[in-house]
């Protein structure tokens, strides 16, 4: 077994040997300590893209003590701090056995890298620093970990982040999730699907990045009142597989919705477009409708694509007639009897 002594710093010629801009390992098992000197070398050679699946990293107590585990911290947060070749750096399957040090150390150390994309994936991973200042980050994945509604609250140097994928984590509250994304004036696109979100409503107000055009809140646990805490500016929605039962009336003005996505949920009617003038695409699959509204092409005259498919449909005059004004419409229906 290598120990931390083993592995002095590198020296400047086995950095310049190394050549290849995108760098993979897998199965690594090693002391955290040593595994933080092969960054190092790592961080100033050419390589740009650096991904390590199934990660183990050890070091019981007395090795940490013995071997200065936190000096060597600080000298990698002054390391990443300065200019490097690294643009992307993604961890998934990640095994923390390094026991009783103060984990807060270890986040900052990702918080203030000087990197575009970060993926800590499947790490078990509770929480993450707010960046101490702004932050290069333009795109975050921090999927299946086990992070919860404090995450970056009150956070005002991701900036430049554009992609942030939250999905099978630990949130709960739809409205903290909106005020997380506030002061991200460049975010595009929010994954929080497979989460444990709830939103009750009773007057609570919500407020999201104005720049947000695409969000994920599938696989949640939200009803009828998401549609009071909704970004603005949204183009693309997916709110499948919750509880919603109904799309209340004059409650969301979603001027900029293209794409909504109800698979799932509770329906029993076909969603009006009065809130939703721009709609083109609304997939509603999955649900209890028995004979959807005729007057849902009045309402929705831009749909060009109805997926409803799956649904309990009875065969009545009301649907013949849906139908046939779907034919007349122009529309397409996908998954009708």
């Amino acid at each position: 077994t290598s120990s931390y002594k083993d592995f002095p710093s590198p020296p400047l010629m086995l950095r310049k040997k190394i050549k290849t801009r995108t760098l993979t390992l897998d199965a690594v098992d090693l002391q955290w300590a040593i595994i933080l000197q092969i960054f190092m070398l790592i961080w100033y050679s050419p390589v740009e893209h650096l991904t390590v699946r199934n990660l183990t990293f050890r070091g019981p107590l007395e090795e940490l003590t013995e071997y200065a585990f936190l000096p060597l911290l600080s000298s990698v947060e002054q390391l990443i701090s300065l200019d490097g070749s690294m643009k992307a750096l993604t961890l998934e399957h990640v095994c923390n056995k390094v026991y009783y040090f103060n984990q807060e150390i270890l986040y900052r150390q990702f918080s203030e890298m000087d990197i575009a994309n970060l993926t800590i994936a499947d790490a078990y991973m509770p929480h993450m620093l707010c960046p101490n200042r702004t932050s290069s980050f333009q795109y975050i994945n921090f999927s299946h970990n086990a992070l919860t509604d404090e995450l970056f609250q009150n956070c005002g140097t991701l900036m430049d982040l554009k992609l942030l994928i939250l999905q099978k984590n630990k949130f709960e509250s739809l409205r903290k999730v909106s005020f997380m994304t506030s002061r991200m004036q460049s975010l595009k696109y929010l994954d929080m699907s497979s989460n444990l979100l709830r939103h009750d409503g009773a007057g609570v107000q919500c407020q999201w990045a104005e720049s947000l055009t695409e969000l994920d809140l599938s696989f949640n646990q939200l009803v009828d009142a998401v549609f009071e805490c909704l970004p603005v500016n949204v183009k693309k929605l997916s709110l499948q597989n919750n509880q919603i039962s109904n799309v209340p009336r004059g409650v969301a003005e979603l001027k900029s919705l293209e794409e909504l996505n109800l698979a799932s949920n509770r329906l029993a009617d076909l969603p009006g477009c009065s809130g939703f003038t721009s709609l083109q695409f609304l997939n509603i699959e999955m649900n209890l409708i028995l004979a959807p509204s005729a007057d849902f092409f009045q309402s929705c005259p831009r749909v060009r694509e109805l997926q409803a498919g799956h649904n309990p449909f009875k065969c009545s005059c009301e649907l013949q007639a849906f139908i046939r004004l779907e034919r007349r419409s122009g529309g397409k229906l996908f998954g009708w009897p």
